[in-house]
């Protein structure tokens, strides 16, 4: 997605968040809060060098995405990839008593074949295929300060994913683009993709639909 963006004639910044591309013990060690207070920061450097600054994320990158464009009431145009704002039961039982088993059980076992579908996009992934008690309890606090900022977008907010979402069902979806504040905003529904859908099957479509609400803004390309 960077890269086909960045062919367009747009400069793109991916973050490394902090506790993400290490190890499993700096992704534990992480926190929430850490992850928001960067993500803000990259924002804000962009926009002290640029004068249109995009935002966007996937999966628990559009969770932050979503925090952040509800307290940064300006972002000229919002793009929501599959994002995560809402846990399973079993997974909000075990985030909320993860103090109690996290320390004993360690990582668990995340990684699944339905995120990708395409078998060369998921031989290349880098994800940690684990995660933490700890780290569940962190994501939840992302997913709780996610949905309470969905009313207080007001960019125009482009939401995408796939219907054989693996981590997130449409009917989410449907629910949060309601929920969004923005006036001008758009539900898109893909196919053929699980969780991941900038990597996945149908991944052009993506980048098409995503390239052009990007440029459908205001100073669409820098």
């Amino acid at each position: 997605m960077a890269r086909a963006l960045h062919a367009r004639g747009y400069d793109v910044r991916v973050p490394l968040l902090p506790g993400h591309g290490r190890t499993i013990q700096d992704f534990d060690a992480s926190s929430h809060a850490e992850w928001i207070e960067s993500a803000l920061a990259e924002l804000l450097a962009m926009r002290a060098r640029y004068g249109w600054v995009a935002l966007g994320g996937l999966s628990m990158g559009g969770a932050i995405a979503a925090v952040l464009a509800g307290e940064v009431r300006d972002i000229p145009s919002l793009v929501l990839m599959a994002p995560y704002l809402a846990m399973p039961m079993h997974l909000r039982i075990a985030a909320s008593s993860a103090r109690f088993w996290s320390g004993r059980v360690g990582p668990l076992h995340s990684r699944t074949e339905r995120s990708i579908h395409d078998p060369v996009e998921r031989a290349a992934n880098l994800a940690y295929g684990a995660v933490t008690g700890r780290a569940l309890h962190q994501l939840s606090l992302v997913v709780k300060e996610a949905r309470a900022a969905l009313p207080r977008i007001i960019a125009p907010t482009l939401l995408i994913q796939s219907r054989e979402d693996n981590r997130i069902p449409p009917q989410v979806a449907r629910w949060a683009i309601h929920r969004i504040g923005a006036t001008r905003k758009r539900l898109v529904l893909t196919h053929g993709a699980g969780h991941i859908i900038t990597v996945d099957y149908g991944r052009e479509h993506v980048l098409e639909e995503v390239g052009a609400w990007l440029g459908s803004g205001p100073g669409t390309a820098p």
